[in-house]
């Protein structure tokens, strides 16, 4: 038994030197962090920050991530130079920068402090307060079309909602606010021909179109979408070929949605009561498109309306295409919202239905 506590004594005391070593080259380090910014207050992102003994030849280097700030760690204890440069430039030194064993020390790059600015020259000074007076103005502007946009979201849930009056009087209070933006004019008219102020609609939406048309880089959808609204305010006021010629711009600004811009005027000049105006149109829709089934029902509806009644048989005798219109109107949709009409329309001229329609054509 004591020949095995002796014998576990000296191991003990062999691994006592290596212990020390270990613990001799595992000296404790420090940490750094901090922020870096330019004079106008805006941040370095992925600006460098070297610590060196000199001044000249770093030691250390730390990068900072999108939003200026930078970290670092595993630093022998000591006083530094620390630089921060931006594209291999340095632009801002501290020669003091204590770092200690298991310290964290902060040092920011602010270059916007009093003594940084004072160093500038009065070109750059200018530059400077130039520079800080647009980024106050666009911090502004981005502020404003926030609350804007805030608004705007409002206003359309307020006009599918058919609450048109106040979707009316918060772009009301918008467009005073910022006149140049085009949206705002298409949501107050969109609100104005909800309540039937179709004057005041027209205005609005002509003046979205004249201010998106003159942009550097037109919305088409915009356009498009103002026109779709203005051809229904103006078939309102039974002004059919300024009607017709909003449509026609809105197919031409967004061709691919002519099929639904042509269908719109179809329907609005179906309700207005225009049998002609509403087969020209549903023959655009059918031309843009030949698979939705709408326009064929709307010209089959439209051209049933001159019909005239056989006085030997009492059937109807329908112009040409009426039928025809009806049948493809069946063929695509043939369990729609008005397939029974069709059907009995069909019936009363005489036509056999035809017993083939599929479901699920319809697009």
């Amino acid at each position: 038994m004591r020949k095995t506590k002796l014998w576990l004594a000296v191991f003990v005391a062999m691994l006592l030197p290596a212990l020390q070593f270990s613990a001799h080259a595992q000296a404790p380090t420090g940490k750094i962090h901090g922020h870096i910014q330019d004079p106008a207050g805006v941040a370095l992102a992925n600006a460098k920050v070297e610590l060196s003994t000199d001044g000249k030849t770093a030691k250390y280097t730390f990068t900072a991530d999108g939003n200026g700030d930078y970290k670092g760690d595993g630093i022998a204890p000591g006083t530094y130079v620390a630089t921060a440069f931006q594209a291999d430039k340095a632009v801002d030194r501290f020669t003091e920068v204590k770092i200690t064993a298991g310290g964290d020390t902060a040092q920011d790059f602010d270059m916007s402090r009093a003594d940084y600015v004072s160093k500038l020259s009065a070109e750059q000074k200018k530059a400077l307060a130039d520079l800080k007076q647009k980024n106050a103005e666009a911090m502004k502007e981005n502020s404003q079309i926030k609350n804007l946009n805030a608004d705007l979201i409002k206003a359309r849930e307020d006009n599918k909602a058919k609450n048109f009056a106040e979707a009316e009087s918060l772009m009301q209070k918008d467009t005073t606010a910022k006149p140049d933006a085009s949206v705002l004019w298409l949501e107050l008219g969109t609100a104005q021909s909800g309540e039937k102020k179709y004057d005041d609609a027209a205005t609005s939406l002509k003046k979205a179109i004249d201010l998106e048309t003159a942009a550097k880089k037109p919305n088409q959808e915009i356009i498009a979408g103002a026109n779709n609204a203005l051809g229904e305010v103006l078939a309102a006021q039974n002004k059919l070929p300024d009607s017709e010629a909003a449509y026609d711009a809105a197919a031409k600004a967004v061709p691919a949605n002519a099929a639904m811009y042509y269908g719109n005027e179809a329907i609005v000049l179906s309700r207005a009561g225009q049998p002609d105006a509403t087969v020209t149109a549903a023959d655009k829709a059918i031309a843009a498109d030949p698979n939705k089934p709408i326009p064929y029902y709307l010209k089959g509806q439209a051209l049933i309306n001159k019909a005239t009644v056989d006085p030997k048989t009492q059937k109807i005798v329908a112009p040409p295409g009426c039928a025809e219109a009806y049948q493809k109107y069946l063929e695509l949709d043939p369990n729609g919202p008005f397939s029974a009409e069709a059907k009995s329309v069909l019936a009363e001229m005489g036509q056999t239905v035809s017993k083939t329609f599929k479901a699920g054509k319809k697009k």
